[in-house]
This record gives C-alpha cells, structure tokens and sequence, in this order.
C-alpha cells in the first residue's frame, strides 16, 4: 500500500530524553512513528548524547553539530543525509530546533 503524507502535517507525539541523556539546556524530543524502525523525530534546542542505533536520516529542517566519543565532527541541516552506524556513541549540539526523517535497522 502506498501512503503519503506532508511532513508539516504529521502529529508527532512526546519522545521524553533520559535525563541522564541531557548534558545542557532543556532539550524536548518528539517522535512520529510512521512504521516499524521508520519515522519522523524532533528535537529542541540543547545537548545530550546517545548511543545510535544503524540508521539513516534526512534532515528537514533546523541545524545540529554531531560529534562522536572518537572525535569526529560532523554539522547537519537541511537536506543532509546521514548515516550513524550501530553503537556510536554521540553528543548532539541542537543548535535550531531539528526535525528529520529517518529509518533504523
């Protein structure tokens, strides 16, 4: 079955961070899921970290810089792609309210 739906005028729903998760500010997370390991994900500004799972996203909008605990550097916005591999250990810098879409294995 084929679905379509604007990204604008998906709901998405409470996603709330582990607060040990939450390094600076007070970052808010919301999430769609539109099936399984597939959805819509959103977070405020602030800084937390995390422990990817195999993934790949577009961001559609909102700026964010994503650096790894083995120092790679990376800033994402807008139309990028990006691939996080399983188990990276990740801070995230929000710097603009980011929404992407993304599938997870």
């Amino acid at each position: 079955m084929i679905r379509v739906m604007r990204v604008a005028d998906v709901r998405l729903e409470p996603d709330p961070l582990d607060p040990s998760q939450i390094v600076s500010g007070t970052p808010v997370t919301s999430v769609a899921e539109l099936d399984e390991g597939r959805g819509i994900w959103e977070i405020t500004p602030g800084v937390v970290t995390d422990v990817e799972r195999d993934e790949i996203f577009v961001v559609l909008s909102g700026r964010a810089t994503i650096e790894t605990d083995d120092g790679q550097r990376v800033e994402v916005g807008p139309g990028d792609v990006c691939l996080l591999p399983e188990g990276a250990k990740t801070t995230w810098t929000v710097h603009e309210t980011l929404r992407k879409v993304y599938q997870a294995h």
